[in-house]
């Protein structure tokens, strides 16, 4: 209890160190010139405070690491005199809230995080608020739902507050061979198994992950809606159990029907299964994988790579949209951190539109910053267009209880050999596995 006060006043302290210098964050509205946008015009060298010769760590997954080390490096060229040496960590940003919550002061100053674990960040008290003048220029410049995934409500003043920086979209799609798949075809669930089946080839998604299995819920309309008062327990829309019930049943028919062409592995088979070497022939024609994998797609398809929102399904004669879930992932600042306005600033940095164009042009990664979306790289760019598209058709992955556990069980449940599709019954899975949410 003492270190999550403790670390609760070192954020509240590094607040209130950026609102009392002119100049820089301001404790008012009018010291908040909300007209500049912009990293190189909202950015002042009494933003630093006093802090000089900065150590700083950062925190990034592998395949993001080599381009967060020339953004760093660029960020030490901009301001020599503030920075002398930044560490780029390698470590997911599924696992950084994990790592943060375990012990903050032995993390990274500035990290990248999936947002579904900034409640839990914020109620901990381990990172800080973004300083104000960078708040309004987030706001100003990025995407609203990509804004909000980042904002939660102060615990102390009950107001809406930016505790990180959007960074990229965060979601999956169809990705396919189009010697396998046509582009017509990849509309329909159906017809994508079929045309796998056709050329010999396997159909990927990783049916026991909840990640992905919420698809099986979501397509019949369950719905995540946020959390209960206690910050725990997980709330669901009204849904149509019927509905929900049909649609599990037309899955797990699809996995059956076409059993040895669906495959549930973990999704790092499908960059690999597209791949052709001189001794073996690629193995994948299709799978559910998301933006994270782009150039590991284009590198193994070349031409031949197609990506599209998911399909649809048939369910009772009726072809639904697949729903998938959709979030962001975002940069935060450690609320321990010994350099904490230097902190601010890099992470405000790494969120810049400048660092967000890297992103998408070398690693196929979709941009929040509004001006970014709007460039040709992004909307002649298939597989951020097919993110973007299907973010229509998804639930946002804000505010998630203990969903992932029961919902891989689910996804495991409907692919089973041992699951017969005309004698299941799909309506107790349902139950129990929203009494395993709820019951956790």
């Amino acid at each position: 209890m003492k270190k999550v006060i403790a670390l609760c006043l070192a954020a509240m302290m590094m607040v209130a160190a950026f609102a009392s210098c002119g100049g820089d964050g301001g404790s008012t509205k009018s010291s908040i010139d909300t007209t500049k946008t912009g990293f190189e015009s909202v950015v002042a060298d009494s933003d630093f405070g006093s802090e000089k010769n900065a150590k700083l760590k950062v925190w990034g997954p592998d395949n993001y690491t080599k381009l967060l080390k020339k953004q760093c490096d660029a960020f030490k060229k901009k301001f020599p005199k503030q920075v002398s040496k930044i560490d780029v960590v390698v470590q997911t940003e599924a696992e950084a809230g994990t790592q943060m919550l375990s012990d903050a002061e032995a993390g990274a100053d500035v990290f990248g995080f999936a947002n579904d674990q900034l409640n839990n960040l914020v109620n901990a008290g381990v990172i800080a608020q973004i300083a104000p003048k960078y708040a309004a220029d987030i706001k100003a410049t990025n995407l609203a739902p990509a804004v909000e995934a980042c904002t939660l409500k102060n615990p102390k003043t009950k107001k809406d507050t930016l505790y990180a920086l959007p960074e990229t979209g965060n979601g999956y799609f169809l990705v396919y061979d189009k010697s396998v798949v046509s582009d017509k075809d990849a509309g329909s669930f159906e017809k994508v198994l079929e045309d796998c089946k056709k050329a010999g080839k396997q159909f990927i998604m990783d049916a026991g992950n909840g990640y992905y299995a919420c698809m099986f819920l979501f397509t019949g309309g369950l719905k995540l809606e946020g959390l209960e008062e206690d910050q725990v327990t997980q709330k669901f829309n009204k849904y149509d159990e019927k509905e929900v019930v049909a649609t599990m049943k037309a899955f797990s028919t699809l996995m059956h029907k076409y059993n040895g062409t669906f495959k549930s592995l973990a999704v790092s088979n499908i960059p690999s299964g597209f791949t052709s070497t001189k001794t073996r022939k690629s193995t994948c024609g299709a799978g559910i994988d998301g933006n994270w994998d782009t150039a590991a797609f284009k590198d193994a398809l070349g031409k031949n790579f197609g990506a599209a929102k998911l399909p649809t399904i048939n369910v009772d004669g009726k072809d639904k949209q697949i729903y998938s879930m959709y979030g962001y992932k975002s940069i935060a600042v450690n609320g321990t951190s010994k350099y904490p306005r230097t902190a601010q600033v890099l992470a405000y940095y790494l969120a810049s539109e400048e660092c967000q164009n890297q992103r998408c042009e070398e690693l196929g990664w979709s941009p929040t910053n509004e001006a970014s979306v709007d460039t040709d790289a992004v909307k002649n760019d298939v597989a951020i267009s097919a993110l973007l598209e299907q973010s229509k058709y998804s639930v946002a992955q804000v505010n998630i209880g203990k969903i992932w556990d029961p919902f891989g069980n689910l996804g495991n449940k409907l692919c089973a050999d041992t699951t017969n599709p005309e004698k299941f019954d799909f309506a107790d899975l349902l139950k129990k596995t929203i009494d395993n949410v709820l019951d956790q």
